[in-house]
């Protein structure tokens, strides 16, 4: 096992000698062997419980694809019919290895969304093709083998299937337990809720797509960043999530959880949309599938959308987005496979701001008014991502990847309007441009006994971003007044991680270490000078234990620790004290299937967070941030009426407190404590298809010491469609009952130009009213 690190250390060595920092990382690769050689004592203590099987064994091999895209499916279950224990799931190439006890065994192939398939298996190696069908919930099993992340895609991709979404805020919300707002009428990032946190953008939430970093650290507007909005959510096949900090390979920003979304591949088909609705809404869609024969050798395909609207405020929007997005694969061999993509995405747009509360109580403005019109900003983002998989002989795997951004932001805000300028106002400018390099390699192997599996990932890389201009300025109009802060950011992360996992029986056991070195350096452009560069490493320990009781019961423990850096400037600024803040946290839980067509996961869970100092962008200051501890229970349940019917129901409760402060002032402003969605769907591939879902939030304190409330609310949207081979028609409706709901909501001290004196209360977005919109897809 040795060796496999230093196969991948070496191809690490040879790809980044662009990178600062990566000697220091090295410095601690024997403290990673170390911990490596600990773990697999650890592992083969354990493997001695177990006893070998004398029955016969008989190895099934084979390939699980897509009937019509060719595509090989991951995480495809497999199961030897009749029997209670004994299955598997595929790996990333659609391939699995299965004993079975006799000869000429039945085994069954399901996976969300494709018609289950058996089939005999009367040969060595199989090749088993896939057909898309309705979501049957009857049909799933809740396999051992697939480690604890399997369990939660299956959630995930029951509701992709059931509601396919066609914007990006929606592509967020398909996550269970995962909350957004919206306060910049699409053009900003949206403002996340998880697990107890207002994790604003992304501070504590690991974000990507087909493994590239969505999230921008030390970020003009905010740390973590996470703009996801240059994704078109028609190409999202897949979504690879975790509550929590325990996953070995996420690393940065992963405490209360990470999302990775998973691209299509290979398409089935091309197809052109166009959508129109109120509030001069429109969109324009184009998939194209440019390969159309031999896929399993290569396939290609582009994908491109336009958005306008102007919003329902009564200063238009002017809201423009266009995203292209092409993807190509190549197999240079039976096991040797290219992935590369592009994508380019740009987006300008007016907003009307936060809106103060007391402006719309005395009437000075409408609820859809503004005080200052002439906020907004522009954005834009180019991505290249490589990905070369390799199988080799033996069954290991090892996959490289290098990704690039090219990134740019300018963000026009006014949150205290005469507060601190009562002539020209205060107005603020955030804006960057960034480049961000990026080399990700891992190797795994598995390995098959008569009764255990042991599969063992390792994986290095690093992550360069380069920011120049980073600032912060007073503005009139969009016209500069003075600069308040104005600098060039380099920061650079450099992992390496180990991940065993075995399999006993019934028992999964995951176990895995992570070290992370970060570098940190800033220049100030303001002062002209350099300040101290900045370095820390953080071992990060992660577990993870399951018990399969039956196909239809798993119990499973996580603990583990996680982390999210501080923002470059306050790492230089603080000399390097508390600037990598742990996350420690730990869940209890069970998956289960009551009955046929119920899916049920109850989970306990806590998670402490350490003291940080944090950088505020939108006042260029630095803030310490106490303690904290979130505990709580999420529940997901999935149920399946009948064959075209189905309900979800997603449920979290949660206590979020800052440990230091006395009681009564130890609330954590905006932490929600009581967030639900769900829905009834009726999912028919032909013929007519929807259903109503809901989203609601609790009313949660915005203030320390809960003196002032941001009101929750409840919203129910619905959509109707009419599908055939060659076109779809339907229509969507948000906000079906007309609620008057506050979206993103703020204490916030400010000062109207009329005000004398400063009044703090609920500064808020005002949420979006009945909105209606038609389709029309043609498929060809």
């Amino acid at each position: 096992m040795l060796f496999h690190i230093k196969l991948v250390i070496k191809l690490f060595i040879h790809c980044s000698p662009f990178l600062e920092p990566v000697p220091a990382v090295f410095c601690s690769i024997k403290l990673y062997v170390q911990m490596k050689q600990i773990i697999s004592a650890c592992i083969f203590f354990t493997l001695q419980l177990a006893t070998f099987s004398s029955n016969a064994q008989h190895k099934i091999s084979g390939k699980i694809i897509d009937a019509l895209s060719k595509a090989p499916i991951e995480f495809a279950i497999v199961h030897i019919a009749n029997s209670t224990e004994t299955n598997t799931i595929t790996d990333k190439f659609g391939e699995f290895v299965i004993i079975a006890t006799t000869k000429n065994s039945i085994i069954q192939v399901s996976f969300i969304g494709y018609a289950t398939t058996s089939v005999v298996a009367d040969k060595p190696d199989l090749k088993i093709s896939l057909q898309p069908a309705t979501v049957n919930i009857n049909e799933i099993i809740i396999v051992n083998n697939g480690g604890i992340r399997n369990k939660f895609n299956t959630v995930a991709n029951i509701d992709l299937n059931l509601k396919p979404v066609n914007n990006s805020q929606e592509i967020l919300r398909i996550v269970p337990g995962l909350f957004v707002a919206q306060h910049a009428g699409g053009g900003k990032a949206e403002q996340i809720f998880l697990r107890g946190f207002d994790i604003d953008h992304g501070t504590d939430i690991q974000i990507s797509v087909d493994g590239m970093p969505v999230n921008m650290v030390s970020h003009a507007h905010g740390q973590g960043y996470a703009d996801a909005h240059f994704i078109i959510p028609e190409t999202i096949n897949k979504i690879d999530y975790g509550t929590g900090p325990y996953y070995a390979q996420q690393g940065n920003l992963n405490t209360a959880g990470y999302v990775n979304f998973g691209t299509y591949n290979n398409i089935a088909q091309s197809k052109v949309l166009v959508e129109a609705g109120r509030f001069n809404t429109y969109r324009a869609l184009a998939i194209i599938d440019l390969i159309k024969l031999n896929k399993e050798k290569q396939s290609a395909y582009i994908a491109a959308e336009m958005n306008y609207g102007d919003g329902p405020t009564l200063n238009k929007q002017n809201f423009n987005r266009i995203n292209v997005f092409a993807k190509y694969n190549l197999a240079l061999s039976k096991y040797t496979f290219i992935t590369t993509s592009l994508s380019a995405f740009s987006s300008k747009w007016n907003a009307s701001g936060q809106v103060p509360t007391r402006a719309v109580d005395d009437g000075t403005i409408d609820r859809f008014g503004s005080i200052d019109p002439t906020e907004g900003g522009n954005t834009e983002r180019y991505n290249a991502n490589l990905i070369i998989k390799s199988k080799f002989k033996n069954g290991a795997t090892l996959e490289n990847q290098v990704y690039y951004s090219k990134y740019k932001f300018n963000l026009y805000s006014n949150f205290t309007f005469f507060l601190n300028n009562p002539i020209d106002g205060d107005q603020i400018n955030q804006a960057e441009s960034r480049n961000i390099f990026g080399l990700h390699s891992k190797y795994n192997h598995k390995k098959k006994f008569n009764s255990f599996t042991l599969s063992s990932t390792y994986g290095l890389g690093v992550r360069n971003d380069i920011t120049n201009n980073s600032q912060l300025s007073n503005t009139n109009k969009r016209i500069l007044i003075d600069y308040i802060k104005l600098g060039d950011i380099k920061e650079t992360n450099a992992f390496a991680y180990l991940q065993q996992q075995v399999n006993i029986g019934k028992f999964s056991v995951d176990a895995g270490v992570r070290l992370d070195y970060l570098h940190f350096n800033y220049f100030d452009k303001l002062s002209t000078s350099q300040l101290p560069a900045q370095g820390k490493a953080i071992v990060t320990p992660k577990l993870n234990i399951q018990y399969n009781f039956t196909n239809t019961i798993q119990a499973y423990v996580k603990a583990g620790k996680g982390f999210h850096s501080n923002d470059t400037r306050v790492v230089t600024a603080n000399n390097g004290n508390q600037i990598l803040p742990a996350a420690y946290g730990g869940d209890i839980g069970i998956m289960i299937k009551p009955t046929k067509n119920l899916l049920l996961n109850i989970a306990v869970w806590y998670l402490n967070l350490d003291q940080e100092f944090v950088y505020v962008g939108d006042a260029g200051i630095v803030e310490p941030s106490g303690k904290t501890r979130r505990e709580g229970i999420d529940i997901i349940a999935r149920y399946q009426f009948n064959k075209y019917f189905f309900g979800n129901l997603n449920l979290n409760f949660t206590k979020p407190r800052a440990i230091d402060e006395p009681k009564g002032n130890n609330f954590i402003p905006l932490a929600p404590t009581a967030t639900s969605t769900g829905g009834l769907f009726y999912k028919k591939n032909i013929g007519f298809n929807g259903g109503l879902s809901y989203r609601y939030i609790k009313n949660r304190s915005a203030n320390e010491d809960n003196s002032i409330i941001a009101k929750g609310y409840f919203l129910l949207d619905a959509t109707i469609n009419y599908t055939k081979s060659k076109y779809e028609f339907g229509f969507n409706i948000e906000n079906m009952l007309n609620s008057n709901w506050n979206e993103a909501q703020f204490e916030t001290t400010s000062r109207l130009r009329t005000e004398t004196t400063a009044v703090t209360e609920i500064h808020f977005t005002p949420g979006v009213p009945f909105f209606l919109k038609a389709k029309l897809t043609v498929f060809f």
